[in-house]
């Protein structure tokens, strides 16, 4: 058992966080060796399996990271921008794969991912789910099928508790879009849009948010034009679909070199 993966979970009392720490004690291709949390949390110094309200399994909470990626060769990592970019300069530190799920980073954050990767394996993509990654595929062809008589709709909903939008996942989807028709997504983007705005500028990607409730994430790629529409779609019900998508990534990057990888290298997409 111990020539597995030793796997650390940053977040762990989130709730992608304790769903990433269930997956990994139910697989027998890794071992949990870490779970990382922030300072002044009231899990840090306790069982991981006790925090959780089971037994104690002989993982202690932490909030110093650099002691437990030092014990890894993987990291898990669904937090924020700011603890995602500490921590992917301590993961390239300790030459363990970094996958990242962390969504609202900005382009700063991205160029420090892009030095940590010079050193270490990176997996990064705003979702790990296979489904959505072919839905991503599909956006793609579906895009350079289409001329601009074609509207292009993303669609998105998620709980009432998530602090970005659009989600990590409508911008895959976005990105997507954008390259099948040959442009820069950043320059045909159409989101928030509020008051008069006047008509839709031909050939704008635009993005819809909505939150509420417990919605895990659903996401539409609407495609419309005169006389019809064509519509992708793509819906979460339970987050484990992202937890195992994780936990793939960090088997997957263990024999890879240094580098920015994403989930269509880990599907082989």
């Amino acid at each position: 058992m111990t020539d597995t993966p030793g796997i650390v979970i940053t977040g762990g009392s989130g709730r992608m966080g304790q769903m990433l720490i269930k997956t990994v004690l139910a697989s027998d291709k890794c071992r949990l060796v870490g779970v990382v949390d922030r300072a002044g949390h009231d899990w840090i110094g306790q069982d991981i399996g006790t925090a959780m309200g089971g037994q104690p399994i002989g993982v202690t909470v932490t909030d110093d990271a650099l002691e437990a990626f030092a014990k890894a060769q993987a990291v898990i990592d669904f937090t924020s921008p700011a603890a995602t970019v500490g921590f992917a300069e301590l993961a390239a530190q300790a030459r363990a794969v970094h996958v990242i799920g962390t969504t609202g980073l900005t382009d700063d954050d991205l160029a420090a991912i892009k030095a940590a990767a010079r050193h270490a394996v990176v997996v990064r993509a705003g979702n790990m789910s296979l489904g959505v990654n072919l839905l991503v595929k599909l956006t793609q062809k579906v895009a350079a099928a289409l001329d601009e008589d074609f509207d292009i709709e993303v669609i998105e909903a998620h709980h009432h508790h998530k602090v970005d939008a659009p989600s990590g996942t409508a911008l895959m989807l976005g990105e997507a879009a954008a390259e099948g028709r040959g442009v820069n997504l950043n320059d045909v983007r159409d989101s928030g849009r509020d008051g008069i705005t006047g008509a839709r500028k031909r050939g704008d990607i635009g993005f819809t948010a909505i939150r509420g409730g417990d919605i895990v994430g659903e996401h539409d790629v609407m495609f419309a034009a005169p006389g019809e529409r064509i519509v992708l779609r793509h819906l979460a019900t339970d987050r484990a679909i992202f937890a195992r998508g994780a936990l793939k990534a960090a088997l997957w990057g263990q024999d890879k070199g240094p580098g920015e990888y994403d989930m269509m290298d880990v599907l082989g997409l």
